[in-house]
């Protein structure tokens, strides 16, 4: 197999920040198993394979580990390879995704996603949870995927060292962490799925589906600029719209090449 292969950094305006994504052009989705081969070989947070054209493609994204059914930035990296590269006359482009249809149209700042919103509700939380967390969160909050762990300010976020082996051992996949921001920023946030393959992942879109509505209720807005935390760091524009979530970012062009396997 031959296929084209992309590597972007996605929700920065420079190279080495956000998160990177690849991003593989298939004339037809091959075997589960090569596909997470190659996720592994590539060893990033997410490859999103695309399969498609005439501004109409299937997305499918892996982690090293498995295929999850929704990711934000491999979405905004895939938007960025048909809109620059591939049919760089059109201004929006549509995936169909185990999520659903996903849109995907040129923005201000990049791109801007329209995606489903995750709802999440207040919960009793493990005792594990704040063991792994090495923290007691002020609020904690789930969906059918995650713990979201609301932490008294900013600083809390940022400087938190959890045990990622304990984090991977709780029940749901992952744990966004999250503050309200103390400067130009509505939030803040970090995000550990190990039991997905990846220990922190650098920028997360899907994580802010639960994050804007969550601070857009708590803060009575529904524009919100957030940034996750992470050592590569990533800013997003997120705006709550009934049961939708639109997320906009940029994207840094790093690699471009053949795959063969």
């Amino acid at each position: 197999m031959r296929s084209r292969i992309f590597k972007l950094d996605a929700f920065t305006h420079q190279a080495f920040g956000g998160n990177p994504a690849a991003v593989m052009l298939l004339e037809a989705f091959a075997p589960d198993a090569l596909l997470q081969s190659i996720a592994a070989e590539n060893n990033l947070s997410e490859t999103a394979f695309l399969v498609g054209g005439d501004g109409q493609y299937h997305l499918r994204w892996f982690t090293p580990l498995v295929e999850v059914p929704l990711c934000g930035h491999a979405t905004l990296a895939s938007a960025a390879v048909v809109l620059e590269r591939l049919e760089p006359g059109r201004t929006e482009v549509t995936f169909q995704t185990a999520s659903g249809a996903l849109r995907v149209s040129r923005a201000p700042r990049g791109y801007l996603m329209d995606f489903p919103a995750r709802p999440t509700h207040r919960v009793t939380p493990p005792a594990a949870l704040a063991h792994a967390l090495g923290v007691r969160p002020i609020e904690v909050r789930a969906d059918a995927i995650n713990y979201l762990a609301v932490l008294a300010d900013e600083q809390s976020v940022r400087t938190l060292a959890p045990d990622i082996a304990a984090i991977g051992a709780l029940d749901l996949l992952g744990v966004i962490v999250t503050a309200r921001g103390s400067g130009e920023y509505d939030c803040v946030s970090r995000y550990f799925t190990p039991a997905r393959g990846v220990a922190e992942d650098p920028v997360t879109g899907s994580a802010h589906c639960a994050l804007a509505p969550y601070w857009a209720e708590t803060l009575g807005k529904t524009h919100l600029r957030a940034y996750q935390a992470s050592r590569r760091g990533g800013a997003l524009h997120c705006r709550v719209r009934d049961n939708r979530v639109e997320l906009e970012g940029e994207c840094v062009f790093y690699l471009e090449g053949i795959v063969q396997c």
